[in-house]
């Protein structure tokens, strides 16, 4: 099957900027507080954050992640767990305030096999869906189509965070 190319030439920036300091680049994120918006990481609790996925399957792809480097549910404290769902609902209500989806996804992935691209430190995908998302382009040529830069996106939600009292970076 031929596989067909959706020019992105913006991106070229980000892959230029590429630099793995550590195996795990959400500990990476974490460590630089100054660099939160050229990283994209929106919301810092205790024990948890929230940061947009640079490859996203639709607009708004958000992880959720505990501050501790942690692979499972089994390692997490009960504090961490009730932090990282409480994310999960505070996501969907700014996404849901800024460019309202209709519905979401949100899920794990456990190992390798399951699809965890870092499988050693636990997060969750909160992944906004419209009706009609999943069209031509995904079904027919591999292509998925993101409606809308990252940035704009990470400004409008850090603006509603605020009027919704949402954990601030």
């Amino acid at each position: 099957m031929k596989r067909n190319n959706l020019w992105a030439p913006w991106r070229i920036k980000y892959i230029q900027g590429l630099s793995k300091k550590s195996d795990c680049f959400l500990c990476d994120y974490l460590s630089t507080p100054e660099r939160d918006k050229e990283n994209l990481l929106l919301w810092r609790t205790d024990h948890a954050f929230v940061v947009f996925n640079k490859f996203p399957y639709n607009n708004g792809h958000l992880l959720i992640a505990p501050t501790r480097h942690i692979p499972s549910l089994d390692d997490a404290s009960d504090e961490e767990l009730l932090c990282l769902m409480s994310l999960v609902r505070d996501c969907q209500r700014a996404l849901s305030a800024t460019i309202q989806p209709h519905g979401y996804n949100v899920g794990m992935n456990f190992g390798r096999c399951a699809g965890a691209g870092l499988p050693e430190h636990l997060h969750i995908h909160v992944v906004p869906r419209w009706d009609g998302d999943t069209n031509y382009m995904h079904v027919c040529s591999d292509t998925d189509v993101i409606s809308q830069g990252l940035y704009e996106l990470y400004d409008q939600l850090a603006a509603v965070s605020l009027e919704q009292n949402l954990p601030k970076v």
